[in-house]
């Protein structure tokens, strides 16, 4: 018997409840994991309330990030063996998998062996934000030494992510946030530069830090009308990414803007990562040696007990985290 987390309505985080279950044994091209730790994701709250991009099917499991010991394989697997320190990555539905248990079951193709020198809580706190950032300023966005790189949330655990990648690649990173409150902390976690949006004019702080060049790539969970001003500071063959919905209203993107600069702006999600080999395999190897020599170190803002799972939530809908919330066992 394992204590899993689930649900049987949408609703605040009081909606979920630990159960025991019953966990099958691996079957073919699955690996069965004793998790140690669990990181939170903001689409865990999203399909917990009923605002996902799928409906949950009752009773519902949670969790696409999870660190742990293999306990044992299903056939097929020839990659992992018991006593395997692993981490699951987001690459799978959570009709079909739920990383919130004492004991789980993944596919073996979302399991990798952390490097060693994360502990459990780092692992469980790696995937989801590195590989969401890698496939846009890596895979698609190819972002080179010298490029200015705007990111918007940029103390989410993603917005973290992708400061750091920018570093690691040479790129300078921008970090967008409402207010200046947490300015002092982003740059001393590498940001080259911080703009509180909600209190200085955008536009004009994005040309004085890029000298009128713009910032060619722009990483942003938000949307909403504020858009408007950042085409306004893209160049030619300039990329936004939209990869969330923080602000639930319609872009505003000036059509003008688009035309005269040939801006590409495209909506992205981890899966079109995760769910592509190619793709997927490029993003493990980048992430693990970013990971062991440190370029890529995963923030953690702070953890929580298995069994307080619903505080753990309602702390992340509160939105003051910096970094990530991890669950540990």
């Amino acid at each position: 018997m394992s204590k899993v987390v689930v649900f049987n309505q949408p609703g605040g985080a009081d909606v979920l409840t630990i159960q025991d279950m019953q966990v099958p044994a691996p079957r073919a091209d699955e690996v069965q994991i004793r998790v140690r730790a669990i990181g939170i994701n903001r689409a865990e709250i999203m399909y917990r309330t009923g605002q996902y991009i799928y409906q949950p099917k009752f009773p519902a499991r949670l969790g696409y990030e999870a660190s742990g010991v293999v306990e044992s394989v299903g056939d097929n697997v020839r990659e992992f063996a018991p006593g395997d320190n692993v981490s699951v990555i987001p690459a799978f539905s959570f009709h079909e998998y739920g990383m919130y248990g004492e004991v789980v079951n993944a596919p073996v193709h979302a399991v990798v062996k952390h490097p060693e020198n994360l502990n459990f809580e780092e692992a469980a706190a790696s995937w989801m934000m590195y590989t969401t950032a890698f496939g846009a300023l890596v895979e698609y966005g190819d972002i080179k030494p010298g490029d200015n790189v705007l990111i918007n949330a940029a103390s989410s655990s993603v917005g973290l992510a992708a400061i750091q990648i920018s570093n690691m690649l040479g790129a300078k990173p921008i970090a967008m946030t409402r207010t200046s409150e947490k300015r002092d902390l982003l740059l001393k976690l590498g940001a080259a530069e911080v703009i509180a949006s909600q209190e200085q004019d955008l536009v004009a702080e994005i040309n004085r830090i890029t000298d009128g060049a713009g910032t060619r790539v722009v990483f942003d969970p938000v949307g909403g009308p504020g858009v408007t001003k950042i085409a306004q500071v893209m160049p030619a063959g300039g990329l936004f990414f939209q990869y969330g919905s923080l602000d639930t209203r319609d872009l505003s993107i000036p059509i003008f803007e688009i035309l005269g600069r040939h801006l590409t702006f495209r909506g992205y999600e981890i899966f079109e990562i995760t769910m592509d080999a190619e793709k997927l395999s490029r993003a493990k190897r980048f992430i693990i040696e970013g990971l062991q020599s440190g370029q890529l170190k995963p923030l953690i803002d702070k953890t929580f007990a298995f069994d307080d799972i619903v505080k753990a939530h309602q702390y992340m809908e509160s939105n003051g985290q910096v970094g990530k919330i991890v669950v540990t066992l």
